[in-house]
């Protein structure tokens, strides 16, 4: 395949709420909408509770999964009662994109102001998977994708991506 043609990575979505269900989960539907738009495929879409224990299962489970590229989370990285995103997300990573957080919440700024500090979005890489936590709401989803994301996961995108980090032949084993 040419650098002219998008590679498609397989992408997993999982929710995190203890009071979304289908019919509901506006967040992980943008997720779904944007990366399919984008010529991604959906692996599988989840929702799970604000459980670290519930998130990390799930998560580790598409971790370990070679047919898993790249997991998108949305909620739970707040800091309300139940919040518990990272602490479920943080200890399955091998390397932590701190630059990930710090860029969101710069975009963010623009948006919601300095509220965007209540945000514990993350990012990382573990088993030759990239997975990125944003927060629950549905701009914050659109603003990740958007500004973020849908750059970083095109195999296309120059000087440097996230895509040939995962794609089998181009992966972290070439990188060292």
């Amino acid at each position: 395949m040419s650098d002219s043609s998008l590679i498609p990575l397989s992408i997993a979505v999982l929710t995190i709420s203890d009071t979304r269900d289908d019919a509901s989960d506006r967040s992980g539907q943008t997720l779904v909408d944007r990366l399919e738009a984008a010529g991604h495929r959906l692996a599988e879409k989840r929702i799970v509770p604000d459980d670290v224990y519930r998130i990390r299962a799930v998560v580790a489970g598409w971790i370990a999964d070679d047919d898993v590229q790249v997991v998108l989370t949305t909620g739970g990285t707040g800091f309300t009662g139940r919040d518990s995103t990272p602490e479920a997300v943080a200890p399955l990573l091998d390397k932590h994109i701190e630059g990930f957080g710090e860029l969101f919440r710069q975009l963010s700024f623009e948006e919601i102001g300095s509220s965007t500090v209540q945000s514990r979005c993350l990012g990382g890489l573990s088993n030759a998977t990239v997975i990125f936590c944003l927060p629950g709401s549905t701009g914050a989803c659109r603003t990740g994708w958007d500004r973020i994301l849908q750059e970083q996961l095109d195999s296309r995108h120059r000087p440097c991506n996230f895509a040939n980090l995962v794609i089998p032949g181009r992966g972290t084993q070439d990188h060292g």
